[in-house]
Parts: structure tokens; C-alpha cells; sequence
């Protein structure tokens, strides 16, 4: 982003592994006429924190960050960087098989992606990495399948999950920003296939 990252027992945690405690609901998404995102009442453009511009001055380095900010030891995470990543507008996306069966998705902004993940990415640990990209870019968007394995210690031998971040980034001309981050975690109907496990393009 199991709770940030998520599997069909309860959608649960990774980030992708970082968010899904919570139940997950479907949201339907609207087209907006524009091509600009736009703020959300709960994040505007004087809400986002500035970024530090080695974070987002390529993809490669948003990337990173994104991992690097929600990985950590317990203990505090820097989440006025993770927010500083992020288009104002921007939204993040668990989704997965819930106990029923069938598959939902629930859509977050950066500051509810921190309400509802921090108390647990900050008491428990959690450790996130890519594994494997796929890249696609046309002009000033890019799409990006980042594979995930998370873990809760850094030396654990064995990733507790493993599965897909869809990113979409855009560059303004001075700088890349996230606007979505939708993901599913690897589960037993779904195995990662192996393209999907191939080192990054």
C-alpha cells in the first residue's frame, strides 16, 4: 500500500501491505472534464508539504521514496514527505476479495492512507521493496507496475506479502508526482505471474 498491501482474508496490510484492516467498500469514479487533477476538500495545494527534490526529481527517485517513507523500524514515520509526493487530487487504492468473495476496492487520500495505516506501520514495523517494474510513459504521464514484497523486519528471510503497485505519476515540467496508487496483493488464485517478477525495464 493486510492492511497497506492487502490478501482476500481480510484485504490486509502491505503498500502496499500498509493498509487494509479496514473493510473494504467499492467507490465509483467519475471522469472529470479536465485533464488536471483537482484538490480534494480534505487536501488542497497549500495542505501539501513541500517536497524535497531529490525525492521527485525522476521517477526512479519518487519511486524510492514512496517505499523508503512508509519502511521503517516501530516508530514514527516522516508523513509530511509521504504527503509531499502526492498531486493534490491525488488517491490511493486497496483492492481485493473480500470474505464473500467477490472483489472491492476502497479509495483513500494521502491523509486517510495516514489516519487509517500509521498506528499500525508505526507499532508493528514494516519493510517494503520493489522487486520488479513495468514501465510505460507518453509524454508527461507514466504508468508504472511496481512489484512489491513487504516484510515487518528487514531481515526477515521470507516476505509476509507480495504483490502489485498500478502507480501513475505526471510531471509538471519542474517536477514527478503520484496521483494514484492502486494495488492488489499476490493471494492463492492469484500467484504473481512471472513477467511480473522479471527485473525492472
Amino acid at each position: 500500500m493486510k492492511q497497506f498491501s492487502l490478501t482476500a482474508a481480510a484485504v490486509r496490510l502491505a503498500f502496499a501491505a500498509g493498509l487494509t484492516a479496514f473493510a473494504i467498500g467499492v467507490h465509483a469514479q467519475t471522469p472529470t472534464p479536465t485533464p488536471t487533477p483537482q484538490a480534494s476538500p480534505t487536501q488542497t495545494v497549500a495542505a501539501v508539504a513541500p517536497a524535497n527534490p531529490a525525492d521527485v526529481a525522476t521517477m526512479d527517485a519518487i519511486v524510492a521514496s514512496l517505499y523508503d517513507v512508509i519502511s521503517g523500524p516501530p516508530g514514527a514515520r516522516n508523513w509530511d514527505r509521504f504527503r509531499s509526493l502526492f498531486v493534490p487530487g491525488a488517491r490511493l487504492i486497496p483492492t481485493g476479495a473480500r470474505p464473500t468473495g467477490e472483489v472491492g476496492s476502497r479509495v483513500l487520500t494521502p491523509d486517510e492512507y495516514v489516519q487509517r495505516s500509521s498506528p499500525r506501520l508505526e507499532k508493528d514495523g514494516f519493510f517494503e521493496r520493489e522487486i520488479s517494474r513495468r514501465l510505460e510513459k507518453f509524454g508527461s504521464i507514466a504508468h508504472i507496475f511496481s512489484t512489491y514484497e513487504s516484510r515487518h523486519k528487514a531481515d526477515d528471510v521470507k516476505p509476509f506479502a507480495r504483490g502489485i503497485n498500478s502507480i501513475q505519476l505526471m510531471n509538471d515540467g519542474k517536477r514527478w508526482w503520484i496521483v494514484t496508487v492502486f494495488w492488489q496483493a499476490e493471494d492463492e488464485k492469484n500467484p504473481l505471474p512471472a513477467e511480473y517478477l522479471r527485473s525492472r525495464n
